[in-house]
C-alpha cells in the first residue's frame, strides 16, 4: 500500500529489520518492565483525548517512516499508556508482571500460529492437551475435554449454547424453530455476559432469570429452586443454571454443592463462571472456596453431562498474602476508612469518608454524599497518575471503592501509599 519499500521485504536490509526489533526490545525493556513497575514512576501520563490525539500524531499516511521515527512512536504509545503492571494499578481484575508469561507470550507472538490443527502448530497443541489435564484433574475429573477461550465473557456463551445443545441438539440444525421457551438461571451477582450471550444465541435477555443473593453477594439455593419452580408453572423449560465462584464486584463464591443438589434435582446442566475464581483450585488452603465444582458433571437426571466451568488460571502465591491481611487491617484501624465487608478473595471495598462527613452518618444526604467521593477521588489519582483504583455501587450502596490485590509484587509499602493517598487526595472534601 505504500509507495515505499517495506522492511521486511525480500530486497529489504535484514540487518535493519533485526536492528529495529532489538531497538524495541530496548525500548520495552526499559519503559514497561523497568520503569512500569517501579512504584517511583506513574501508573499513567493522562491527557485528554483531544489532547493526546495531537500529540500522537495517528493520521496514517501512504508512506512508510524511517526506524527512529517508528523506535519514537513506540515510546509514545507506551508513555502515554496505563501501566497495569505497575504495583499502584488495582483498577481492574488483572496487574502485575509476570516475566515467565511475557516470554511465552513473545514466543508465542513469534511465531504467528494457530492452534486450531497438529499440522500448523504441533507443540502447542499437544501443550494445550496437557494443560487440560492437568486443569481437569485439579476439578477431579479422570475424563473429558476442554478449549481455551479468549476471555470469561466467550466462556459463558459457549455454556449457554452448549447446555441448548444437550438439551435440544435439533437446535444445531434446524435452528431456533425446534426450541420451546428456555430459562436460564444466574444470580443477581452474575458477569454481564450471561445476558449478553443470551441475546447472541437469539434466546433474549428475558430468559435469564435472576436468582437473589445473600448478603455476601452469593446465590441463595433456596430462591433458586424458587424461581425454577416458577419458570415450570409457566410452561418454560430450564435448562441451565449458571454459579459464579468469583464475582467482580465483592469476589463471592456460590455455594456450589447446594446448587448441584438443585440441578440434580431438576435434571439441569449446572455451569460454573470461575474466571475469577478458578485460580484457587491450585491452592490447597483456599480451594474449599470451589467445593462442588467437579458437581458441575452431574446436573442430569438421565446419566451425566459433559460439564463447562471457564477458568483462567494463575499463580496463587498472592491469595491471602499478608499484604491483604495487612491492608484489612490497615483499614480498620484508620480514621476515615470504611470496610464494606470482610473480603473472602482478594476483593477488598471500602469507603473513604473525607473529613466533612465524619459523624455525620445520621444525617439524612450523608449516602448522597458519600457516594460522589469515590469518582472525584479517581478523576485526582487518574490525571496526577499516581494511582488507579475501581469503584462502583452495589445495591443500595453507593459508590465505593474496590481494591483488586492481585499483583505478587505487592508490598506493605505499597497498601500504605494506597491509603496515604487517598487521604492526601481527599483532605479537602
Amino acid at each position: 500500500m505504500a509507495d515505499s519499500k517495506p522492511l521486511f521485504s525480500p530486497d529489504g536490509d535484514p540487518m535493519a529489520a533485526e536492528a529495529l526489533l532489538r531497538d524495541v526490545f530496548g525500548i520495552v525493556m526499559d519503559e514497561v518492565i523497568r520503569k512500569g513497575t517501579s512504584a517511583s514512576e506513574k501508573v499513567c501520563e493522562w491527557k485528554e483525548p483531544e489532547e493526546l490525539k495531537r500529540l500522537l500524531d495517528l493520521e496514517l499516511r501512504s508512506e512508510g517512516e524511517a526506524a527512529e521515527r517508528i523506535l519514537a512512536r513506540c515510546r509514545e504509545v507506551i508513555h502515554y499508556s496505563v501501566k497495569t503492571c505497575h504495583p499502584h494499578f488495582f483498577n481492574q481484575l488483572f496487574s502485575g508482571l509476570d516475566p515467565h508469561a511475557l516470554a511465552g507470550r513473545i514466543v508465542t507472538e513469534s511465531l504467528n500460529t494457530s492452534q486450531y490443527t497438529y499440522e500448523i502448530a504441533p507443540v502447542f497443541v499437544l501443550m494445550e492437551e496437557e494443560v487440560l489435564k492437568k486443569l481437569r484433574s485439579l476439578v477431579g475429573w479422570s475424563s473429558g475435554d476442554g478449549v481455551f477461550c479468549p476471555g470469561g465473557s466467550i466462556s459463558n456463551m459457549y455454556a449457554v449454547n452448549l447446555a441448548r445443545y444437550q438439551r435440544y441438539p435439533d437446535c444445531k440444525q434446524r435452528g431456533l424453530r425446534a426450541l420451546p421457551p428456555l430459562a436460564l438461571f444466574a444470580s443477581k451477582e452474575c458477569h454481564y455476559s450471561i445476558k449478553k450471550g443470551a441475546a447472541f444465541l437469539g434466546l433474549g435477555t428475558d430468559s435469564v432469570r435472576v436468582v437473589k443473593t445473600d448478603e455476601r453477594g452469593k446465590m441463595i439455593p433456596e430462591d433458586l429452586e424458587r424461581q425454577i419452580s416458577l419458570a415450570e408453572a409457566e410452561g418454560i423449560v430450564p435448562f441451565l443454571v449458571s454459579a459464579t465462584s468469583g464475582t467482580t464486584v465483592l469476589g463471592a463464591f456460590d455455594p456450589l454443592e447446594a446448587i448441584a443438589d438443585v440441578c440434580q434435582r431438576h435434571g439441569l446442566w449446572l455451569h460454573v463462571d470461575a474466571a475469577w475464581g478458578g485460580s484457587v483450585l491450585l491452592s490447597q488452603t483456599h480451594r474449599h472456596l470451589l467445593d462442588g465444582i467437579q458437581r458441575t458433571c452431574l446436573g442430569a437426571a438421565t446419566g451425566p453431562r459433559p460439564a463447562t466451568s471457564s477458568s483462567r488460571t494463575s499463580s496463587t502465591t498472592w491469595l491471602w498474602t499478608p499484604e491483604t491481611r495487612y491492608l484489612v487491617e490497615e483499614l480498620k484501624k484508620r480514621e476515615g476508612f470504611e470496610l464494606i465487608m470482610e473480603p473472602e478473595f482478594v476483593n477488598v471495598c471500602f469507603w473513604f469518608v473525607p473529613p466533612s462527613l465524619r459523624g455525620k452518618q445520621e444525617s439524612p444526604d450523608y449516602s448522597e454524599r458519600l457516594a460522589k467521593v469515590a469518582p472525584v477521588l479517581k478523576e485526582r489519582m487518574v490525571k496526577e497518575g499516581s494511582m488507579m483504583i475501581g469503584y462502583q455501587p452495589h445495591g443500595t450502596r453507593g459508590n465505593f471503592f474496590r481494591m483488586v490485590v492481585a499483583n505478587p509484587a505487592l508490598t506493605r509499602a505499597d497498601m500504605d501509599f494506597l491509603l496515604n493517598e487517598l487521604e492526601r487526595l481527599g483532605q479537602d472534601l
